[in-house]
């Protein structure tokens, strides 16, 4: 697989329906096509095929339905990876798993490891065991669903990426702690940091306000979507992860530790 030294990524910050597969496929096809067609990564929000939780009204996926189906097609179609997290039946139960499908039909997962229990995720979900590193054309990228960004052991750098993904159903009251984290999990990592939030309002009575961004690994922004529905793509380079890191070899300095 050829390397690629820079890859365009599309955020899309959707509004999402509720326990509707078919109308949240058909209304991310619109927006990917429209905006992904020079793009090589396209990211959908959390559980985007029913909203957080959205499941409840709903059978959860299998790994060989519909909605992996219609990944594999749009991934061809624009030469892209297409990511996000689905609600998946697995043998162990119901997961949270985030899909990550190469135009070659290559198809990888990560299944949430933090499981949001203030919100009863750990009542429905099985919580994944094992963190996961997918490579792409010589990039690192480093799978994260929501709630994890809050546990900076699991999120950390072992010189074994360059992307932190993360996808989310983050509320709007929270909005700040989004955002903070975010940069700090660059800063920390010294690696690219993109965190794809979705908008709008739940059945629940929740509010999203987005605010889906790609940091540097010096904490700098490369894009903000703000609040509000929307999508928006921005380039990121490996030289500028290798640079820092030459330039600012902090990571030899780290505590060694084993997660259980």
């Amino acid at each position: 697989m050829q390397n690629i030294k820079e890859l365009k990524c599309l955020l899309i910050q959707a509004q999402l329906f509720w326990a509707d597969a078919a109308a949240n496929r058909k209304a991310l096809e619109t927006i990917a096509r429209r905006q992904g067609a020079d793009c090589g990564l396209v990211i959908f929000p959390e559980t985007f095929t029913s909203g957080f939780l959205g499941d409840v009204r709903a059978e959860p996926e299998e790994m060989d339905g519909e909605t992996l189906s219609w990944m594999k097609a749009l991934a061809k179609d624009l030469d892209a990876v297409i990511c996000g997290s689905v609600a998946i039946a697995t043998t162990r139960g119901r997961a949270n798993r985030f899909l990550w499908v190469q135009p070659d039909g290559v198809v990888q997962f990560y299944d949430k490891r933090h499981l949001f229990s203030y919100g009863g995720e750990d009542r429905r979900y099985v919580a994944g065991t094992e963190r996961k590193v997918f490579h792409y054309h010589g990039w690192r990228i480093c799978p994260q669903v929501c709630y994890d960004l809050r546990f900076p052991a699991w999120c950390r750098n072992r010189d074994d990426y360059d992307v932190l993904l993360f996808v989310a159903n983050w509320p709007e009251p929270r909005t700040t702690a989004w955002t903070n984290l975010l940069k700090a999990r660059a800063i920390e990592n010294q690696s690219y940091v993109i965190g794809v939030n979705r908008s709008g309002e739940d059945p629940r009575g929740l509010e999203y306000s987005g605010r889906s961004a790609i940091y540097g690994p010096l904490g700098e922004t490369v894009l903000d979507l703000g609040s509000g529905e929307g999508s928006g793509a921005a380039t990121i380079e490996i030289a500028k992860v290798v640079e820092i890191r030459s330039e600012l070899p902090f990571q030899q300095d780290a505590d060694d530790f084993v997660l259980n």
